[in-house]
């Protein structure tokens, strides 16, 4: 027998994907207590799993790349056998959950075959990295007691291992699963619907309108473009894929290098996953970690945020100027009357942030809330002469259910290694070996810290990438000192920028195959332009002003400052200003954008470096400004 044809698989795989997304929403809206019907959160959790795996066996070849023409016998069967096991999970989970210890047949058998299944489908969505990594700790679990010193751990029975991984909630039904089965599952619901009626189609049309009558319109596009994408997306290759085959192209044509046009895209696709509300799912995570509020959250990593694309906006203009590229072509730009229809998209973002900021919404609620009002406006008005029919929304719900089997899986395997940690003793040890390596030394922690951020999130998603450094190493962070929440972004931000650090920047290499363009190169160039996130992590990990904490004079003083010093730093990059600088001024560009970027309270007598600094940058930006056009034109122009 061949297998299921691809015209019942797809269906079917529909269905799986619509049911984990409308299980969601019932849940979100709290209707199973409206019917009676009182749950562990564990059995929902498990009813996600109970869609999300057969799903993934259906839709994802065992060889990555092979052609999906039929679903193999092998696959149907382990979707199948899935089912059954979650589904016997789900539905005795109360009786379940008591006899971990003990470690009858009935738990363990179902409870190793859902750790298994989840492993292999986690290889087919996400390649051989993370199954590595997590076989690490479970090795680790079996013979914790054979690794010496600090990292020795207490070994544990297989059975127990899988029965407690599988059914605990510090297991797969644990915390990172809650946030992708409530909250993640929602937001990109709500990204979903905004791309099928035309409000992604939207954004960067007024990003064209925006920026594309400057010069350099089309690097300046993509920043906007690909930033507000990412910030609604989960994963920075997919905000490359997404919007680079629109962007790259459109700055090429511009006359940028193709490694340049590709690292641009890169860097932005990058920042998304660092730029409120969504941050690749690890906002709303951050939040359980920490138990403290969403909105919290997002007010901490909004400053930050801006000033990386900040940073990355100003060098794609000063390249430009560079460069000699203008500003897109007039015929390329829309009609601006015929998006200003479109206007009725940014009503649904104002809802979802008056529920969350003001009338304290639960995210997941929220998200709901503000895809009814995108819905409504949407077949009420359309964009561009056309609305959505109603099977096109619906059709949402099975397009929202593909993309997040991903996030789904990684939220699942996330939940065995904080299992690992948890009963072995793992977290405790590596945090008190790495404040150990670290000498009790803050800076030292830090670098030893970021290096361990990048090396570790080379080739993750961003959630996995999240999860693994939060339980590994952010409490060391917090062992020495820093602020949890600051600790928390520190490892965010090092660990997406593996994502443009040679030599396994996914990111970086995704977009140079977009633009046929040298995957080192367009690596080397992606460091130059995201430089700002290499930087501004350590700030706020001395000084808490840019995520906002502090008094109100401290902060404004910090924010302005650092615009001031991302400026300066980025015109010694590019080495250009008003036109080309000289070697040694770019010196003093970064001298003087660093000793600015500096916060007042990073150290005792930080103050005068920062006075200096800014005092220093706008003498150099001055002498620029006021020197005579015809000097820096025969400088530009030999």
């Amino acid at each position: 027998m061949k297998g299921l044809p691809a015209r019942i698989a797809k269906p079917v795989a529909d269905v799986l994907a619509a049911g984990l997304v409308l299980t969601a929403i019932c849940w979100a809206l709290s209707l199973q207590r409206k019917i009676g019907l009182d749950l562990y959160p564990q059995q929902f959790f498990a009813a996600i799993l109970f869609f999300t795996l057969p799903a993934a066996y259906i839709t994802l070849p065992a060889r990555r790349g092979a052609p999906r023409d039929h679903v193999p016998l092998y696959d149907v069967i382990l979707a199948g056998l899935s089912m059954l096991a979650v589904g016997y999970v789900m539905v005795a989970y109360p009786q379940l959950i008591l006899m971990i210890f003990s470690r009858p047949p009935a738990l363990w058998i179902p409870a190793f075959t859902i750790v298994v299944l989840l492993l292999e489908a986690l290889r087919r969505t996400t390649g051989p990295a993370l199954i590595i990594i997590i076989g690490a700790f479970l090795l680790y679990a079996l013979i914790g007691d054979l690794v010496p010193g600090r990292l020795q751990g207490r070994p544990q029975n297989w059975q127990l291992l899988a029965s407690y991984l599988a059914v605990d909630s510090n297991g797969i039904l644990g915390l990172p699963m809650s946030v992708a089965s409530t909250v993640v599952i929602t937001f990109i619901f709500f990204g979903v619907l905004l791309g099928v009626t035309g409000g992604s189609q939207f954004f960067t049309d007024a990003a064209m309108i925006a920026m594309g009558r400057f010069r350099g319109g089309s690097m300046k596009i993509a920043v906007l473009a690909s930033g507000l994408f990412g910030s609604i997306s989960g994963s920075a290759v997919a905000n490359v894929a997404g919007t680079g085959v629109v962007t790259i192209p459109m700055i090429k044509r511009d006359g940028y290098p193709a490694h340049k046009a590709a690292a641009i895209e890169a860097v932005a696709s990058t920042g998304g996953q660092l730029m409120p509300p969504v941050m690749g799912a690890s906002a709303f995570l951050m939040a359980e970690f920490l138990a403290i509020p969403y909105s919290q959250i997002v007010m901490a990593a909004l400053v930050p945020a801006l000033l990386y694309y900040v940073a990355l906006f100003i060098q794609a203009d000063l390249e430009a100027a560079k460069l000699g590229i203008k500003r897109v072509d007039p015929s390329q730009i829309p009609d601006r009357r015929t998006v200003a229809v479109g206007m009725h998209f940014i009503l649904a973002f104002a809802v979802l942030i008056y529920l969350l900021f003001w009338q304290r919404y639960q995210p997941e609620r929220a998200a709901l809330w503000a895809a009814v009002v995108l819905c409504a406006t949407a077949l009420l008005i359309g964009y561009r002469g056309t609305r959505p029919t109603l099977r096109t929304l619906f059709s949402g719900i099975a397009k929202t259910g593909h993309s997040v089997i991903e996030i789904l899986l990684i939220s699942a395997a996330s939940g065995l290694v904080i299992g690992v940690l948890n009963i072995t003793g793992l977290s405790f040890n590596l945090t008190y070996a790495l404040v150990q390596v670290g000498g009790g030394s803050a800076i030292l922690l830090l670098a030893l810290s970021a290096l361990v951020c990048i090396i570790l999130g080379m080739g993750l998603p961003t959630l996995g990438v999240y999860v693994l450094l939060a339980a590994l190493v952010a409490p060391a962070l917090i062992q020495v000192g820093i602020e949890p929440i600051a600790a928390h972004l520190y490892v965010l931000y090092f660990g997406m920028m593996s994502m443009i650090t040679p030599p396994i920047a996914l990111a970086a290499f995704a977009a140079a195959a977009i633009a046929k363009a040298p995957a080192m190169a367009t690596g080397w160039a992606a460091m130059r332009f995201g430089w700002a996130a290499y930087v501004i992590p350590v700030l706020f990990a001395f000084s808490p002003t840019l995520i906002l904490i502090g008094a109100p004079v401290d902060i404004a003083f910090a924010i302005v400052t650092a615009i001031l010093g991302v400026w300066l730093v980025s015109a010694a990059l590019a080495g250009f200003f008003k036109d080309r600088l000289s070697t040694l001024k770019r010196w003093f560009f970064a001298g003087a954008g660093l000793l600015a970027l500096v916060p007042s309270g990073a150290f005792e007598g930080a103050l005068l470096t920062d006075v200096i600094g800014t005092i220093l940058g706008v003498l150099l930006i001055a002498n620029e400004v006021i020197r005579r056009p015809t000097q820096a034109t025969a400088e530009t122009n030999p």
